[in-house]
């Protein structure tokens, strides 16, 4: 009953396979293998539009570089104020961005808007040479809260963000997720809808270390090369990422990872909910779920064995609030008997 986080999963046996096969031979270095530049036509097909991709080792790596290619260090980025950029990277964005500022933006559900787009620009705009005037927008899909933007929602923001002059960034660390979730294509949930750089996660989904920077307009992606180079991100046998990553999108195996850890997810929300005493604080759309429940009934389940978070604390809620995440890896046994512990230990308090 792990549901600390989908990094505690172990690594697809496809993307092992991958690994072990592209363990052969010798091959060029620094990229010019054969397997990234079959990685880029890949992404090609996929997203159905030219694009210029970079392999990485690290979500951080990808946020931090991503963005410090598309704002210069006297701007800023606007973000969800919990967003992982802001709360959980240790300061990496503003520092491959040479100084650039973070400013956040409140939300309930982790999903910002047009309208707090407009105003922090209006705010910044009136400030003049004295207040830092954003560059970019950055959201996360799925969000920090397992929300997950709409396509609609997307491009909503994507028009915002060309009316105002703004690059627009995705942190894709559970893309595949929110894709699962929605239906739709990865062309529709990105450059069409106006998104100019995705940082395309793997490693939550299955992989052992493997993300990737992609610009839709190749033309954005100046200067990336030596900032992932002094970054210390260029792998010399940058195939070993390459391997992972057509691994991991070789028969759609990232949506399908997806689509099992969030049917997990939704298992669990479904039995907890039906608990007496037990609260979803958000719809759960994704696999992640954030649950508040009895002091009591958390200390029961991590005597049962269950591992996972505690919450921040959320205005409006009086219990203790868990995170709960759910993988490809996670089993519906797990889920079961996850519930069926909350479900003993609501029953033995109300009996006392």
């Amino acid at each position: 009953m792990n549901f600390a986080s989908d990094n505690t999963a172990p690594v697809s046996p496809e993307i092992m396979a991958a690994l072990a096969e592209a363990n052969a031979g010798h091959v060029p270095s620094y990229g010019a293998d054969p397997l990234t530049i079959k990685l880029t036509a890949r992404a090609r097909d996929i997203f159905e539009t030219d694009l210029a991709l970079y392999p990485l080792a690290t979500g951080t790596a990808a946020n931090a570089l991503a963005l410090a290619t598309l704002v210069r260090p006297y701007g800023a980025v606007l973000c969800y104020e919990e967003a992982h950029i802001a709360t959980d990277e240790c300061g990496a964005p503003e520092f491959y961005m040479g100084g650039a500022k973070l400013v956040t933006l409140p939300s309930q559900d982790g999903r910002i808007t047009p309208a707090l787009v407009e105003a922090a620009m209006a705010r910044a705009r009136d400030g003049g040479v004295h207040h830092v005037v954003p560059e970019a927008v950055s959201i996360t899909q799925a969000t920090e809260w397992g929300t997950v933007y709409t396509i609609d929602q997307v491009a909503e923001l994507g028009q915002a963000c060309r009316r105002q002059g703004l690059h627009f960034h995705m942190d894709g660390a559970r893309f595949a997720n929110a894709l699962a979730h929605l239906g739709c294509s990865p062309a529709e949930l990105t450059w069409r809808a106006g998104v100019d750089a995705l940082s395309f996660g793997a490693t939550k989904n299955g992989a052992l270390a493997a993300e990737a920077v992609v610009f839709f307009n190749p033309e954005l992606a100046a200067g990336f090369e030596r900032r992932r180079k002094r970054a210390g991100q260029l792998w010399s046998k940058l195939r070993f990422l390459s391997a992972q990553m057509l691994g991991y999108l070789e028969g759609d195996l990232w949506l399908r990872n997806a689509a099992h850890a969030n049917a997990m997810a939704q298992a669990l929300a479904c039995g907890l909910a039906a608990i007496p005493g037990v609260r979803l604080v958000q719809e759960v759309q994704a696999n992640e779920l954030f649950v508040a429940m009895p002091e009591e009934t958390i200390h029961a389940l991590q005597l049962a064995g269950a591992v996972f978070y505690r919450w921040i604390e959320v205005p409006g809620v009086d219990s203790p609030v868990i995170r709960l995440v759910t993988s490809f890896a996670t089993a519906r046994a797990e889920v079961d008997r996850f519930v069926s512990s909350a479900s003993q230990a609501r029953g033995a308090l109300a009996a006392e």
